[in-house]
């Protein structure tokens, strides 16, 4: 399928799946045309990509944890990140927690002062 398709599918800006290929998250083929040609695979890619980005990770770890995510998973190479994507895990519950006590604080600032 052909960039704009797969943006249309997959909500990411077609200059967002450039930048994604660019960092080797992404994969495509190109046409004689010069046209990019990503499989129908890439759908899965770009939604546990943005997914991804969306929870904290850096384009950085997800060279490493996207293999552990979708298509053929990387057996070898996932256990090396575990480490990290449990810290990223512990911090993501933090800041919920954080985020929880002000919602909180400002539920009660609210009723106290109307």
């Amino acid at each position: 399928m052909r960039i704009g398709e797969l943006s249309e599918r997959t909500g990411a800006s077609v200059r967002s799946l450039r930048y994604y290929e660019q960092q080797g998250l992404l994969t495509s083929e190109r046409r004689t045309n010069g046209y990019r040609d990503y499989p129908p695979a890439a759908v899965a890619t770009v939604d546990a990509i943005r997914s991804l980005l969306r929870v904290g990770l850096t384009t950085a770890l997800l060279k490493d944890v996207l293999p552990c995510t979708v298509g053929e998973r990387s057996e070898a190479a996932c256990p090396q990140v575990l480490g990290r994507i449990a810290a990223l895990r512990d911090d993501v519950q933090s800041r919920a927690r954080r985020l929880a006590e002000t919602g909180t604080s400002l539920t009660a600032y609210l009723r106290d002062n109307r």
